[in-house]
C-alpha cells in the first residue's frame, strides 16, 4: 500500500472511530428506551472497559514476550516473520500491573480525568449533537491562558486574534442554536476547562510513568473507576436502582455501553495512528475537520434544526 492511500486509511479510520463514539454516547445520554439518566455509570462502565481492555493487552504482549525469549533463533525467517507480525500491535501495551505507589503519583490527573469525561458526556447529554463540538470550541482559549497561568507561557498577538475568532464563533454558533441548551452550554464550557487541565497536566505525571501513554491510560483509568464510584453512589444510585427492571437488563443497552466502551479505548489507538501517520499538527486539522463533519451529519442523522448564525459560528 503507497504512503498516501495507507494514511487516507488511518485519516478514515479516525473520523469512524471518533463520530461513532460521539453518536454511540449520545444514544446511551438522551435516546429514548435505550438510554439511561445515570451519566456518571455510563462514563465509570467505560472507564472498566477500557481499564480492562489495556490489561489484557497488557498481558498478551508479557506472553509474547516470553514467546520470543523461548523462540529458537533458527526457526527460519517465515516463523520469526510471523511471530513479530503478531508480536507488532501488542508490544506497544506495557506489562499489566498496578503500582499504588505510581497511582498515587497520578490521581492529580486522575481527578482532573473524571471531570473531563463527565462533563464531556453531561454536555453531549443536553445539547444537540450538531452544537456539541461549538459548545466545547473554548478548549483552544482556555488551552493558551492556563499555560500561561499554570507554565507561565507567552502568548502572541496572532494567538490572541486567532483566539478573538474562536470566541466569536462560540458566541454566533450559542446565539445561532434553534435548541439552546444553558446548562449543556454550561457543561461544555467546564469540559472545555478540564480538556486544557488535562494536556497540560499530563505533561507533568508522565515522566511517573515512564512517558509511557498507555501506562498512563491504564493507571488513569483504573483510579477514574474508584473515583467514580461514591459518586454513583451518592448521586445515582435511586436511578441505577428504578433501570433494574427496564435498561439494566436490556441486551440492547449493554451490547450499546460496552460498543460504546470499546470505541472509548480505540480513540487513543487512532490517535496515536493518525499522529504518526501524519505529524501532531495534521492530527488536530484532521480533527477539527472531523468536527465540521460530524456536526453536519448530525443536522440529517439527527434532525437538529440548523440557522445561518449557527452554521456560521461553526
Amino acid at each position: 500500500m503507497s504512503d498516501s492511500k495507507y494514511i487516507a486509511s488511518v485519516v478514515a479510520t479516525y473520523w469512524c472511530v471518533s463520530i461513532s463514539m460521539v453518536y454511540l454516547n449520545k444514544m446511551l445520554m438522551s435516546s429514548e428506551g435505550v438510554s439511561i439518566s445515570a451519566p456518571l455509570f455510563i462514563t465509570w462502565f467505560q472507564c472498566v472497559v477500557t481499564a480492562l481492555i489495556c490489561w489484557v493487552a497488557g498481558k498478551v504482549s508479557e506472553s509474547l514476550q516470553k514467546k520470543a525469549e523461548t523462540l529458537p533463533f533458527n526457526d527460519g525467517d517465515k516463523v520469526a516473520k510471523g511471530h513479530n507480525k503478531s508480536k507488532s500491535f501488542f508490544s506497544q501495551f506495557p506489562k499489566a500491573e498496578y503500582n499504588a505507589e505510581v497511582g498515587k503519583k497520578i490521581l492529580p490527573l486522575s481527578f482532573i480525568f473524571v471531570g473531563m469525561i463527565t462533563f464531556n458526556n453531561l454536555c453531549l447529554k443536553y445539547v444537540e449533537v450538531s452544537f456539541y463540538n461549538v459548545a466545547r470550541s473554548l478548549t483552544i482559549v482556555f488551552n493558551v491562558f492556563l499555560s500561561q497561568f499554570i507554565l507561565g507561557s507567552t502568548t502572541s498577538t496572532k494567538t490572541g486574534i486567532c483566539l478573538a475568532v474562536v470566541i466569536a464563533g462560540f458566541f454566533l454558533g450559542a446565539k445561532g442554536e434553534a435548541k439552546f441548551s444553558t446548562i449543556g452550554t454550561m457543561f461544555g464550557i467546564c469540559s472545555s476547562v478540564f480538556v486544557s487541565l488535562n494536556s497540560i497536566f499530563t505533561k507533568k505525571v508522565l515522566p511517573a510513568v515512564d512517558n509511557d501513554h498507555w501506562k498512563l491510560t491504564f493507571y488513569n483509568n483504573v483510579n477514574a473507576v474508584v473515583l467514580f464510584a461514591p459518586l454513583i453512589a451518592y448521586y445515582e444510585a435511586g436511578t441505577l436502582y428504578g433501570a433494574l427492571g427496564n435498561q439494566l437488563v436490556s441486551p440492547i443497552f449493554w451490547a450499546a455501553m460496552s460498543v460504546a466502551g470499546v470505541f472509548g479505548f480505540s480513540i487513543g489507538i487512532v490517535t496515536v495512528m493518525q499522529i504518526k501517520a501524519t505529524s501532531p499538527l495534521s492530527h488536530n486539522i484532521s480533527g477539527t475537520a472531523k468536527a465540521a463533519v460530524q456536526s453536519m451529519m448530525a443536522f440529517y442523522i439527527w434532525k437538529n434544526p440548523a440557522t445561518v448564525m449557527g452554521v456560521t459560528g461553526m
